[in-house]
């Protein structure tokens, strides 16, 4: 019998699909609306992996540690408790007494006083930040991609403040969305992908542009040979991000040498930062020391060293407080320089949907998470054989016992210094797809999660910051999703190539673009070089499906009859170049009413390689493929001046007759 999971807490239904208690489904509807039943073994081993008898009796662990709550709720002391605010005051309050009706937006304590047992009170207004006067555009940027003649060998945050000031002060822009600047392991071999990171709490140093570090101009002299090397480095469309880290590691470890000896006020606000952070930051900068002594994953590292807690990783962290306190440094570097390079145009930080099992998160919060298993997708029609993305979910009701505490420190870093903030498959709120470890796509299964909360805590972060949100709602997606979405104002995203309706229909709470860093550039598809690399490295692609989103593009561009990929033009038929197409698509997309319209580099230049292949590991170079000229270059380039005046301006009726826009 199929029933609806309840939140212990509330007794609200959680979803409208059948699952157990513990939020494991019986099974889900694809794309083509068929219903497939889950595994029974799969639900077991899911199950238990949350700690759930196997027969699924019982409910998860209790959520009288948190509470989060919405306007017109109300929550009770059960005894006599004290009330410590988020602004610091204190209240005592009788057995029975409600909360405070003036209490304000944030985080408090309630904390027993005859057990000293203590809730949470997540205080949120329920929907996110939205103006009403919010309607721009921007470039969704590769920021690693896009290097100056300044870089060492990847784009850095001064290459993306250059952009996003040309971008506001010539044309009108008035955002960007950037990818992941989410950490990698500080080891010999990065990590290229922005969606596998070590953390999501805090970021990448590659990112950092080393001129602008305090210190670099007494020492510049000695640090121009690996400068000069490390620009070489530009010369390679290939990104090599392992010799970028042993470049700026070096430069880095020199610029800290001569920082610490120094006293003054920049040191002071390290102490503040440092302060701010708090444990967070501790434990993060310690997971990094002890990566540079021992190899491999944190589950493989000596048993006492697997714990933050523990007293032999205090002990490491007093042996090694240089090494510990350059970690914490560097990430005060790059909020600082991420500050700035924000300051003048919103920036749109982008929040991955996981983190590496092995990483610094996991370590930190490895109570909250399931370890044992992977998110992932189904199989579907693009995907034939499901996805696996090898990323740890949290478990939810253990998420929930420990305060939401991880899932707080990871959408609070998305916030800070932001206007907007991206959520990569938002879907992940409300339900994601699990993977048993040593399991294929197959077998896996949907597990439901308290999604109220996540977006009460999303809601509240958001008016915090008073950054707007995004939510990546693109694939298979329930209805009830998309209405739960829209009442916390979390804005949808629409990709004009899986839309058949004009972009001018498309709603107003919303970000609408061509394409993503997983698709085809608009030049990939045109030219069909990206369905020939896909062939050619041994990719199966839907061909079909490629083609009529050709076909698509083509149509939205104004040209109504065109030959198919491989055919030779009939007579009368257009065949529009490069440019003419890109020019098309995007003064279409121009007319869509919604808040935020985004083009990319790539596709106002013509690229033909897609940044990401999917499905891929070494058969393509993912996340490693460079702009091919110099920024300078490009902000001097025609063609991406007229994609930016096109979105500035918008656009009036496309003319769709055969002869072109």
């Amino acid at each position: 019998m199929r029933t609806r999971m309840r939140d212990p807490a509330s007794g609200r239904s959680v979803s409208p699909m059948a699952a157990d208690e513990w939020g494991v489904a019986d099974g889900f509807f694809d794309a083509a609306g068929t219903w497939f039943d889950a595994d029974p073994a799969v639900r077991v081993s899911i199950r238990e992996a949350m700690g759930a008898p196997p027969d699924g009796s019982g409910t998860p662990p209790d959520a009288g540690t948190v509470r989060v709550l919405f306007p017109g709720d109300q929550h009770h002391a059960l005894g006599e408790s004290e009330l410590r605010t988020a602004d610091g005051a204190t209240i005592t309050l009788a057995a029975g007494a409600m909360l405070p009706p003036e209490l304000g937006l944030g985080y408090h304590e309630l904390r027993a006083l005859d057990d000293g047992h203590i809730t949470r009170i997540v205080n949120s207004p329920g929907v996110c930040v939205l103006p009403d006067d919010l309607h721009t555009w921007g470039w969704a940027v590769q920021l690693y991609a896009m290097r100056s003649a300044q870089s060492w060998g990847i784009g850095d945050l001064a290459d993306l403040r250059t952009l996003m000031t040309w971008s506001a002060s010539e044309h009108g822009a008035g955002m960007a969305l950037v990818n992941p600047l989410h950490a990698a392991a500080p080891t010999a071999h990065q990590q290229p992908s922005p969606y596998f990171p070590t953390s999501r709490c805090y970021r990448n140093p590659l990112y950092l542009r080393i001129e602008e570090v305090p210190g670099y101009a007494e020492v510049a002299h000695r640090l121009e040979p690996i400068a000069e090397a490390a620009r070489a480095l530009n010369a390679d469309r290939r990104i090599d991000r392992d010799s970028v880290f042993k470049a700026k590691m070096a430069a880095l470890g020199a610029l800290w040498n001569g920082w610490r000896e120094r006293s003054g006020l920049e040191h002071d606000a390290f102490e503040e930062y440092r302060r701010t952070e708090g444990t967070a930051l501790r434990d993060f900068s310690t997971f990094c020391a002890i990566t540079e002594r021992e190899v491999g994953a944190w589950m493989t590292w000596p048993e006492e060293l697997r714990r933050p807690n523990g007293a032999a990783v205090q002990r490491f962290r007093e042996d090694h407080v240089d090494r510990v306190d350059f970690h914490a440094w560097l990430q005060w570097l790059i909020d600082g320089q991420l500050e700035h390079a924000g300051s003048g145009t919103a920036l749109m930080a982008d929040l991955a949907v996981g983190v590496d099992r092995g990483g610094a998160d996991a370590w930190v919060w490895q109570d909250s998470f399931a370890l044992d298993m992977s998110v992932g997708a189904p199989p579907d029609e693009f995907n034939t054989q499901g996805q696996d993305w090898g990323l740890p979910p949290f478990d939810p009701w253990k998420l929930r016992a420990n305060g939401y505490e991880a899932f707080i420190r990871t959408v609070r870093s998305s916030f800070r210094h932001a206007g907007g903030v991206r959520i990569d498959h938002v879907m992940g709120l409300f339900r994601l797809y699990w993977v048993p470890q040593g399991s294929t796509p197959r077998e896996g299964c949907y597990v439901y999660i308290p999604f109220r909360d996540l977006l009460g805590i999303v809601a509240l972060e958001s008016a915090l910051s008073g950054a707007y949100v995004v939510g990546e709602d693109l694939g298979t997606i329930e209805d009830y999703v998309r209405h739960e979405l829209g009442a916390a104002r979390i804005m949808s995203y629409k990709l004009s190539q899986f839309e058949t309706a004009s972009a001018s229909t498309f709603p107003r709470d919303a970000l609408a673009a061509a394409s993503t860093h997983d698709l085809a550039t608009l030049a990939g598809f045109w030219t069909g070089s990206d369905l020939a690399a896909q062939e050619a490295i041994g990719v199966q692609p839907n061909v079909e499906g490629m083609k009529a989103v050709r076909r698509n593009f083509a149509e939205r561009a104004g040209y109504l009859d065109v030959p198919d990929l491989g055919d030779a033009p009939r007579d009368g038929q257009v065949v529009p170049t490069v440019d003419e197409f890109v020019a098309g698509v995007y003064r279409e997309l121009a007319t869509a009413p919604c808040r935020i319209v985004t083009a990319t580099l790539e596709d106002a230049m013509g690229v033909e390689e897609r940044p990401n292949m999917p499905g891929t590991v070494d058969q393509w170079p993912n996340w490693r493929i460079a702009l091919p000229v110099p920024l300078e270059e490009i902000l001097e380039d025609p063609r991406v001046a007229a994609v930016a005046e096109i979105l500035r301006r918008g656009a009036p009726a496309v003319d769709a007759s055969p002869t072109g826009p």
